[in-house]
């Protein structure tokens, strides 16, 4: 079953989160996700949840969306996240 992992990234320093941008999305591809949005424009429908930069990203399933997360690959993408946005993330399975 497919697995989505959600980002409402605050970006603290847009120059330095370029290279973010630059090494990330390969990660990504590495173990099987994709893309389904990626910084668009969004809107608050209901309540208080004003998003900043929001990213969706598909996997096969929680376990690949993890072992991306947690992976020697991504890792120095995520140093560069933490250093220059600040981040919440949610796993979440498909219906």
């Amino acid at each position: 079953m497919s697995a989505y992992v959600v980002v409402d990234i605050d970006v603290t320093n847009p120059e330095g989160y370029k290279e973010y941008v630059k090494i990330a999305p390969a990660t990504v591809t590495l173990y099987g996700g994709r893309y389904i949005a990626r910084g668009g424009p969004n809107e608050t429908l209901e309540g208080d949840w004003h998003a900043k930069r929001l990213v969706i990203l598909e996997f096969p399933n929680s376990e690949r969306a993890k072992a991306w997360l947690n992976s020697p690959e991504y890792a120095p993408a995520r140093a560069l996240r933490h250093k220059y946005a600040k981040t919440n993330m949610v796993v979440v399975e498909g219906a």
